[in-house]
């Protein structure tokens, strides 16, 4: 096992290694002059040269990569060319809310998605198998930014049940000092049960938004997986010795159509890491991927270039980890 885990990340390296090069590049190839961004049409030749020059933005392509290489090895991700912030304290900031928000819209995406899946296949061609079927096109259909909008109208506008946007109400926020950065966490840790009652309400809507997609995906994967697996002859044989349906379902089925579903899960929790753009902008969440769209659009390369970088190698650790899983599912599986 240890020596497996060796070789897999000995085999991220060249990834993680074009991942930096393809973001460089294409974020070089990008319209635009941070420094005229910076000070304004209005500044003068000398002014913008200057400050080109202060941000090393005057050296070749070829030295400003390889100092972008060293400053990550040293865990040093830059500085943010508009508010001057260290760009590991933001993602030290930002990121507890995409993992929080990620976490959550996985967890509705599980609870929902396998056992409709399971519910699909066990009556296939049946009413709920039809329905599911429905249901799964619609929810990866949907735009997601059309789904929150509804979801606020509904339940925060109309019915006033729910926090319209933001991580915590204001009058809360007042009197909590985080310790974490995971408000759920935070809230558990200081036993606070009034904040997390205003923690879990405003991470309901965005949850729920952000999971519809992985969850319709989870859904038909599940179908598919379980389809297959119940039409093998060990179940005929399970069924033959009278073994209990649910049994049958539970305990040898859906423990061997697994390994789909899971590799599924961890290619959309890695996603979810990723930043949801739509979703945390409707609902003004301060996570990851907002930051990265506003570093976009200011052409802000430190923030770009390390808010990217950061989201890559959580999206290959968390593949790593679903390989992983797959021995504790199916000791079949060999390293």
């Amino acid at each position: 096992m240890v020596q497996y885990i060796g070789k897999r990340l000995i085999n991220l390296l060249p990834v993680l290694l074009g991942i930096t090069l393809l973001v460089f590049t294409l974020l070089h190839l990008i319209p635009g002059d941070p420094a005229v961004i910076i000070l304004g049409e209005r500044a003068t030749p000398e002014q913008v040269a200057a400050l080109r020059e202060q941000l090393g933005l005057n050296q070749p392509l070829p030295l400003q990569y390889l100092t972008f290489l060293w400053n990550l090895v040293r865990f040093d991700f830059g500085t943010s060319i508009i508010s001057g912030i260290p760009i590991i304290d933001e993602i030290r900031t930002r990121w507890p809310a995409t993992f929080e928000l990620s976490v959550a819209a996985i967890i509705v995406a599980i609870a929902l998605g396998i056992p409709i899946g399971v519910l699909a296949a066990v009556r296939k061609n049946q009413l709920a198998d039809n329905l599911s079927t429905i249901g799964s096109l619609v929810g990866v259909s949907m735009p997601v930014y059309w789904l929150g909008l509804l979801l606020i109208y509904l339940f925060a506008v109309n019915l006033n049940w729910l926090p319209p946007s933001g991580r915590i109400s204001i009058e809360t926020g007042l009197n909590f000092q985080p310790i974490t950065g995971f408000y759920v966490l935070d809230a558990l840790l200081q036993f606070n049960i009034k904040l997390l009652q205003d923690v879990l309400c405003h991470l309901i809507l965005p949850a729920l938004t952000l999971g519809t997609i992985p969850l319709a995906i989870l859904a038909r994967i599940t179908r598919s997986a379980m389809l297959e697996v119940l039409s093998q002859d060990y179940i005929r044989t399970a069924r033959a010795k009278g073994v209990p349906e649910r049994w049958v379902i539970l305990k040898h089925a859906l423990k061997n159509a697994l390994l789909p579903v899971v590799t599924i899960i961890g290619l959309q929790f890695g996603t979810l890491l990723g930043g949801a753009i739509l979703t945390e902008t409707i609902f003004s969440w301060p996570g990851i991927g907002s930051w990265i769209y506003e570093g976009i659009l200011a052409r802000d390369y430190p923030v770009v270039q390390g808010g990217v970088v950061f989201v890559s190698v959580s999206f290959v650790l968390i593949n790593l980890l679903v390989d992983i899983s797959y021995a504790l599912l199916d000791p079949r599986i060999k390293y």
